[in-house]
């Protein structure tokens, strides 16, 4: 493999050309193991950035791939549908919260939010009011497009460079009471002030329900929101959830605002939506807001990607969405889940833990220091894993196929780190 080409002209995702962090070399997949070139097998601990759910060469997936590519890879959605975006979209009717019914398909995880916010615009151009905010969580994020920014927490968050050139909207203390804590009421008091204040100007609440993940994996109390459910319900406020990094079992429910017993008026889902195969997304809206939209000037919701709906994506994710219809996945979680609440309190003996937390197979532990991301990724592919931190945080969102001892080499390869000194800065 051409190492010193890639180093030289590709550009990775949140890296700098002059000074290129080490990238290693995949020729292959399996299971949950990623293959270098120089013949080591890595745990992924990362899903692929938490989307191969079901881990990679899928038998079923591999197939519905194969099938689809013989008889078309793509064609245009304007005025044209296809058997692939049908089974896909049946499947997110019956498999989402009850009250959605209006599939949006999408391309990616940030574009099926752009999606969520034009619809909220659209919804209340429709009803003869300009609402042109959006009311948010602090240490939130959605995405690196700019409308998808412009929600992101604009001071904690990769994106305040671009503060000044974004819209800005409305943000709201983020919750501080943790999934497992006693809950405190008062955690909504600045959440209820904004609204109160500002809900005449507000399109939507766009939240992530119950964790925040490229904010600060926060993992906060479902009591949460049920209040700001309630409160978009008094002050007539739509609610977007952004279940991009949350849906499809990764925190032990199908979807995160399962565990607050909460249905949103939009939805946006992506990452796992097709195993981690294929890039693609959807926004999912009541037949309220969707007939609202449509009933406006425009006649139609104004949005239409080239790639929407397509089929061969659309065909591996109807068949990911028949592995989740299978149920497996609910074991899975919760065994992950389990194995996580008994190994990671440990960590915190460690000097340099500030905090540990878990939900279904998600796992976090958070350190006093920023790690040095170049020396702690070598020391991940030494030990056998592939784990990818950010900032403070080192986590983990294995495959729910992971075994026992896979989750446990990668919580080990973690306490390894804590004990070099050289993999923080």
């Amino acid at each position: 493999m051409d190492l010193d080409f890639d180093k030289n002209h590709i550009w990775h995702p949140y890296t700098s050309t002059i000074n290129p962090l080490t990238c290693y070399p995949v020729i292959g997949a399996q299971g949950v193991h990623l293959e270098l070139e120089t013949g080591e097998q890595l745990i992924d601990g990362m899903s692929s950035w938490w989307s191969t759910i079901h881990g990679y060469n899928h038998p079923h997936l591999n197939a519905a791939a194969h099938s689809q590519i013989d008889k078309m890879s793509h064609v245009m959605f304007g005025g044209i549908t296809h058997n692939p975006a049908i089974d896909l979209c049946k499947k997110l009717v019956d498999l989402t919260p009850s009250n959605l019914e209006k599939v949006f398909l999408a391309d990616s995880g940030s574009v099926a939010v752009e999606v969520s916010l034009k619809m909220a615009l659209q919804y209340w151009h429709a009803k003869g009011e300009q609402r042109p905010k959006f009311l948010t969580l602090r240490d939130g994020y959605h995405g690196d497009t700019f409308a998808a920014m412009s929600v992101t927490d604009p001071n904690n968050s990769m994106h305040s460079l671009y503060k000044g050139f974004l819209p800005e909207h409305i943000f709201a203390n983020s919750p501080q009471a943790g999934f497992w804590d006693e809950w405190d009421e008062n955690d909504l008091d600045d959440f209820k002030h904004q609204l109160e204040v500002h809900h005449k100007q507000i399109a939507a609440v766009i939240m992530e329900p119950i964790v925040q993940g490229a904010g600060g994996m926060r993992i906060y109390h479902p009591e949460y929101l049920k209040g700001v459910r309630r409160l978009c319900d008094q002050y007539g406020v739509l609610l977007i959830l952004d279940e991009i990094a949350t849906g499809f079992g990764r925190t032990g429910k199908l979807f995160a605002c399962e565990h607050a017993n909460v249905q949103p008026d939009i939805l946006c889902v992506g990452k796992a939506l097709t195993g981690g195969y294929m890039t693609l997304s959807a926004t999912v809206a009541t037949k309220h807001v969707a007939d609202t939209v449509c009933g406006g000037e425009a006649g139609c919701f104004m949005h239409g990607p080239t790639f929407m709906g397509n089929p061969l994506a659309c065909a591996v994710g109807a068949a990911s969405l028949e592995l989740i219809e299978q149920g497996e996945w609910q074991q899975q979680t919760k065994a992950i889940e389990t194995h996580f609440s008994h190994t990671l309190p440990r960590l915190l003996e460690h000097e340099l833990v500030s905090d540990v937390r878990w939900l279904g197979a998600i796992g976090v532990v958070e350190a006093h220091k920023n790690v040095n991301m170049e020396v702690i990724q070598a020391h991940f592919v030494e030990q056998g894993v592939w784990i990818r931190p950010f900032g403070k945080l080192i986590y983990m969102m294995p495959p729910f196929i992971s075994t026992e001892d896979e989750i446990q080499k990668l919580i080990d390869a973690v306490e390894g780190a804590l004990h070099k000194a050289e993999c923080f800065i």
